[in-house]
């Protein structure tokens, strides 16, 4: 059994892998990350590797606490990738964003895969039919939007996100969630447009955790699939298994 770890932004998500598929999962905050730790190993035992990975700079004390358990292998520029990387920076290249690749390569190994992870901020990459890794591009998350503009205006309230009922905002409310998501859903069809215009055939796939206010809206067609990161997650551990 495999034990995936994803730090990020604001949450904590721990996936148990057995046999390459996904027997539990959930999410936590990073206060919580001993206690849940604990209940993982206490309820899975056959645990034996587990990989972490963080967005930001991982604290020894999460690498000691699971070391406690199990071999530990932290994901980092240096960890070993089964795509050809041809970013210019690969130092500064995300760690989830290496796992969304590491997914889409052995996903759609002869294809040209364009994955969206709709979170804190979203993510484009690109990975095409020769298993290389082009790049992609970060805009803001839908969180991200309605913050800023609450923070630099004087008026506008701090919203959380909601459906639409239509496109056309007749409050301020419903005008900033149109603006948010009716604007972010019109980026993300631009942008699978570009991409379609350039690589023949391609596969788009749909992940994060604001995936669900997009996954219908879009024009385009997409796979939408919630686990994406955790299962490139896996995919990396077994990769540097060996």
């Amino acid at each position: 059994m495999n034990l995936v770890i994803d730090i990020g932004n604001t949450l904590v998500k721990y996936a148990v892998f057995e046999n390459g598929s996904i027997v539990f999962d959930q999410s936590s905050e990073s206060g919580l990350f001993l206690s849940k730790v604990k209940e993982l190993f206490e309820r899975f035992p056959k645990i034996d590797q587990a990989l972490l990975s963080s967005v930001g700079k991982l604290e020894h004390k999460e690498r000691d606490i699971v070391s406690l358990f199990c071999r530990v292998h932290v994901l980092s520029p240096e960890s070993r990738v089964p795509f050809k990387n041809s970013y210019a920076t690969p130092q500064t290249l995300g760690m989830d964003r290496v796992a969304l690749a590491t997914a889409a390569f052995y996903h759609n190994p002869r294809g040209n895969t364009l994955v969206i992870d709709a979170g804190t901020c979203i993510t484009y990459d690109m990975v095409n039919n020769y298993g290389e890794y082009v790049g992609g591009a970060i805009s803001p998350g839908i969180r991200m939007r309605y913050k800023a503009m609450n923070d630099q205006t004087a008026g506008l309230p701090l919203l959380e996100p909601s459906e639409l009922l239509d496109f056309i905002g007749n409050s301020t409310e419903t005008s900033m969630h149109s603006g948010v998501i009716n604007g972010v859903s019109q980026e993300i069809d631009g942008v699978i447009d570009q991409y379609r215009s350039r690589f023949q055939h391609l596969t788009v796939i749909l992940t994060g955790g604001d995936f669900h206010f997009f996954a219908k809206r879009l024009k385009n067609t997409i796979f939408a699939n919630s686990k994406f990161l955790l299962e490139g997650l896996n995919y990396l551990l077994e990769y540097n298994k060996r």
